[in-house]
């Protein structure tokens, strides 16, 4: 039988409406939570979430 598990959200600790099996791959998945109304960035691989940092945007100077 195959394990699955709710997504967890990286901010609140809430569970999502996503679940995942462990043979589900994800990369640049933009995971939403209810709770917190925050999105965010994320890889799973072999049940694990990793949350993808973004580089801040960058002043233009004039």
């Amino acid at each position: 039988m195959i394990k699955t598990e709710w997504i967890i959200c990286p901010n609140c600790g809430g569970k999502t409406r996503n679940q995942i099996r462990e043979d589900t791959i994800l990369k640049n998945y933009p995971l939403y939570c209810p709770k917190c109304k925050h999105e965010h960035l994320i890889e799973v691989k072999n049940l694990k979430v990793t949350v993808i940092k973004e580089p801040d945007t960058k002043m233009q100077s004039r």
